[in-house]
């Protein structure tokens, strides 16, 4: 919304600031952080004194948790999606179809996701809103943004795959695109709402995934870059970058009540929100192979759970001690912020590799 106040510029002064993306970027990251700390406290008391007994901790999870979490509240994800969607709407051009496409995801998944945690806390029951059904309206979503995206896309990337490195090689899915993008954006969300159990393990790996994806949009949507770099062009991409600034700012805001002990939860109303997030990202900037690969921590959370669960039904025997993964690693002894730091690591690494598919000529 801001951006509008350079045409009150002749060319130079301060309001010609806005003119420029690292200013806004900047403007976005800082708003979403700022929102994050001025009302993290206010949600957090909020929070306690409206859920008694805070977030249900499951029975079958590790027993740990059952002494050091039990009260914690849930919900926090609202303070993230509140910074995120605020800086958006101050710092994007507002007339960007993908803008909207991301907005549209972030608030339907974070719907559902509220849904079932004041469902759990409503009934002191770690059980909320059926599975069949969170997933029916996921898929929903994610199909109504699949097409979305293809009918924003230009022509000649409507529709296809795009393979990182190989720019010249496309795949044309035809209508099978609308599955795929389903598949990418339910996929990561329900990722990320796995990776969500312990503190801080989540957010740290969503911030690094979004300014991964964040620069990869910015250089998709400038032509110039795109000839540097040897990637498809997909023009106003660009204003994702102020959407990826807002995530992680209030990410960090989020993280600050959050890091271990941690004061608040971000619940299903923030994992299911950030993953469908960055999911949309992917379809809207034609990497979707690249998140598989800076969001490789979700995707091994996800295996482990179907790996076990499978392997589970076919022999009675576990293949982890204890799944999602992190679970695994505290069943061997690992501490809590030893098991969330390394996964930060990782997730660091990985979005390095990511960007190293930008390839230069």
């Amino acid at each position: 919304m801001l951006y509008w106040l350079a045409d009150l510029s002749d060319g130079g002064g301060a309001f010609n600031l806005f003119r420029y993306i690292t200013f806004r970027a900047g403007g976005a990251f800082l708003t979403a952080l700022i929102f994050g700390f001025l009302f993290g406290r206010p949600l957090i008391n909020l929070l306690k004194r409206k859920q008694r007994n805070g977030q249900p901790i499951r029975e079958d999870g590790p027993q740990s948790h059952l002494e050091t979490k039990a009260g914690t509240p849930t919900m926090g994800g609202v303070l993230i999606l509140g910074a995120l969607i605020f800086s958006t709407l101050l710092w994007a051009r507002l007339d960007t179809a993908y803008i909207w496409m991301l907005l549209f995801v972030t608030l339907s998944f974070g719907a559902i996701g509220f849904a079932d945690d004041y469902a759990k806390v409503s009934r002191n029951d770690a059980k909320g809103v059926p599975g069949r059904v969170r997933f029916g309206l996921g898929l929903l979503i994610a199909a109504l943004a699949g097409f979305w995206a293809a009918f924003v896309h230009p022509d000649e990337l409507s529709y296809q795959l795009a393979l990182p490195v190989f720019k010249d090689t496309l795949i044309n899915l035809g209508i099978f695109f609308v599955p795929f993008a389903m598949l990418v954006i339910v996929g990561s969300a329900n990722a990320v709402n796995l990776t969500d159990g312990l503190d801080g393990l989540a957010i740290m790996p969503v911030m690094i995934a979004a300014g991964t994806l964040g620069v990869i949009a910015y250089a998709v949507g400038r032509v110039d870059f795109t000839e540097y770099l040897d990637v498809h062009y997909v023009p106003g991409t660009g204003e994702i970058l102020f959407f990826c600034a807002g995530l992680i700012g209030g990410g960090l805001g989020f993280l600050w009540y959050n890091a271990p002990p941690a004061a608040v939860f971000m619940g299903d109303t923030g994992s299911l929100a950030l993953g469908g997030a960055l999911g949309a990202i992917a379809v809207a900037t034609k990497h979707e192979i690249v998140l598989a690969i800076v969001g490789g921590i979700f995707v091994v959370e996800a295996l482990s759970v179907i790996i076990q669960v499978a392997y589970y039904k076919a022999t009675k025997k576990r293949v982890f001690l204890m799944a999602p993964i992190h679970h695994h690693f505290e069943k061997k002894g690992w501490a809590e912020p030893q098991i969330v730091i390394r996964f930060w690591i990782i997730s660091l690494i990985l979005a390095l590799i990511g960007l190293a598919t930008l390839k230069v000529r």
